[in-house]
């Protein structure tokens, strides 16, 4: 074809079905050729792949060590994770990626990272060091078919310890906090201090606050009195190290599967639960809105970058005096800023650390700078005009049908109000009507211990209420959520109330829990009471 017919020929329009496909296209075609030309990823993050967009919602868990992060983790999953340990010592040493994965296994770091279909893979700039400290755990789990949960080691105190880790701590948590979508940051109710190294991983996750949430753990230890004064000591403590007027959300328990130590404040850490839960099954209905504004950020530092990178090549002498002059600049970057803020209009707020900016100039030559490029800066100015707002319809179908999804399920969830059995679960209101018999199954043996309780609690007909079980229950002093799945595996028939049958088989899962032993995700044959397999049968 001649170069005539070819003028004539017309781009058909590329067709955006998803608002993720549509952030995509935007980053490879506006955003990633200004961060290329400009040198964005040698001062700030490194560039994006599919995979970052196309990922799942990430949860990233920080703690200094012995703040319970992994034993956290296994309560939301209800399932041991491969390769972690749990004790009062230092036990997590490397970052950990729990993902879901039809068989059970750990992927070293090094292999992880060359996985086109893991967001991971530009994690390699950080060494041999870290990525003999990061791994993925794989296993069969409900709750990671919605999300991953990012482990990482616990936070030491003392100058020795932050030496001898070998990489840079936080950057590796800074690079992980602008891709997740929510950062637990776990306190004990008894180690409140802040360390040198807690600091700085608290300073590394500056610029995501609107991610953060901080959980007060290990509650349960501490009376009502003294949960004040904990709870008003890690409100000035966090006071001091955000310097922000906000306050930050606190969410206040026990997050693990054994009985509370104090029970007083029960009702409260089962809110505060609720609450947190809550705001962790809505992360897969936000995922897309999350990715748009990361990306929006990400745009404006680029914007600013531009214009810093450009202004300070414009100022570099073409033959002499450069290293002075490179020194002068560097030296009066604070006022380059405020030049800038004030010729193009750009919000403060837009701007990088000048200290740290100032640091990573040192080592590079402002002469391989570029100066403004009118056509890029036209079109990142055009990104975030137009484009993002085109994006938004999609965003608002898309959240209405995410509306009508459940969310987060399994694990721990299953166990809450925002679970899939609010119905006829005496956690949350009374209810009933009933069912039989016996015959040799697992509980047989301490059968008749169960039937003195359950006859002492005096049973209507034959069966006891929600509120009557309940109450017994927690006797127990198991977290509520654990309750609540106990309550669902032996409510067999689904009427809201329990037969002797059903509650000595809630009784042997209590006992079974209280042993340190988890719980099944349906129940399985050999527990479920004979009566209730004869009707299955005859329902069959």
């Amino acid at each position: 074809m001649s170069r005539w017919g070819r003028k004539n020929v017309k781009k058909t329009p590329e067709v955006i079905r998803t608002v993720t496909e549509g952030l995509k296209s935007l980053y490879r075609k506006k955003l990633l050729p200004l961060e290329e030309y400009y040198g964005f990823h040698d001062f700030h993050s490194l560039s994006l792949e599919d995979a970052d967009f196309d990922n799942k919602p990430m949860v990233l868990v920080v703690g200094q060590y012995s703040t319970g992060k992994t034993t956290f983790i296994k309560y939301l999953l209800e399932q041991d994770i491969p390769g972690s340990r749990v004790g009062p010592e230092p036990t997590t040493d490397c970052f950990t990626a729990i993902m879901h994965g039809e068989v059970e296994g750990v992927i070293p770091g090094n292999a992880l990272i060359v996985d086109p279909n893991k967001p991971f893979r530009k994690l390699n700039p950080f060494g041999n060091t870290f990525l003999n400290r990061f791994q993925c755990a794989q296993i069969p789990n409900q709750v990671l078919e919605s999300i991953s949960i990012i482990d990482t080691p616990g936070i030491l105190s003392g100058a020795k310890q932050r030496v001898s880790r070998g990489y840079d701590f936080p950057a590796v948590l800074r690079w992980f906090a602008e891709r997740v979508d929510r950062i637990i940051l776990l306190f004990d109710a008894h180690k409140l201090e802040i360390s040198d190294e807690f600091s700085e991983a608290i300073g590394a996750l500056k610029g995501n606050e609107d991610k953060l949430r901080v959980v007060l753990n290990k509650a349960d230890m501490v009376g009502t009195q003294q949960l004040m004064r904990v709870y008003g000591a890690l409100m000035w403590s966090l006071g001091k190290v955000f310097g922000t007027p906000e306050v930050l959300r606190v969410y206040i328990g026990s997050f693990w599967s054994e009985p509370l130590m104090v029970t007083d404040n029960r009702k409260l850490f089962e809110l505060e639960e609720e609450d947190l839960f809550a705001d962790i099954q809505n992360l897969p209905r936000n995922a897309a809105l999350r990715k748009l504004n990361d990306l929006v950020k990400r745009a404006r530092l680029v914007r600013v970058h531009a214009h810093i990178i450009s202004y300070l090549k414009a100022e570099m002498p073409s033959v002499f005096r450069k290293d002075n002059k490179k020194k002068n600049l560097i030296y009066q970057l604070p006022v380059i800023f405020s030049k800038i803020q004030l010729q193009h209009n750009i919000s403060a707020g837009d701007f990088p650390d000048c200290t740290k900016m100032q640091e990573q100039l040192m080592v590079h030559d402002f002469n391989k700078f570029k100066t403004l490029k009118p056509n890029l800066m036209t079109a990142l100015d055009e990104l975030l005009s137009a484009d993002i707002s085109k994006l938004m319809p999609l965003l608002r179908q898309e959240e209405l049908e995410a509306g009508d999804q459940p969310g987060v399920q399994g694990g721990a969830f299953i166990g809450t109000r925002a679970g899939p059995f609010g119905e006829g679960d005496p956690f949350l209101q009374e209810n009933g009507e009933g069912c039989e018999e016996e015959e040799d199954w697992v509980v047989t043996k301490d059968k008749p211990k169960y039937d003195e309780i359950f006859y002492n609690l005096a049973p209507n007909e034959g069966k006891l209420s929600g509120n009557k079980a309940k109450d017994w229950m927690e006797s127990s002093r198991l977290p509520n959520s654990v309750l609540g799945r106990i309550w669902k595996l032996s409510d067999v028939d689904h009427d809201g109330m329990l037969d002797d049958e059903e509650f000595a088989l809630a009784s042997h899962l209590i006992e079974v829990k209280l042993e340190g032993h988890g719980l099944p995700p349906e129940l399985p044959t050999h527990l479920i009471p004979p009566s209730k397999r004869r009707q299955k049968g005859s329902d069959a």
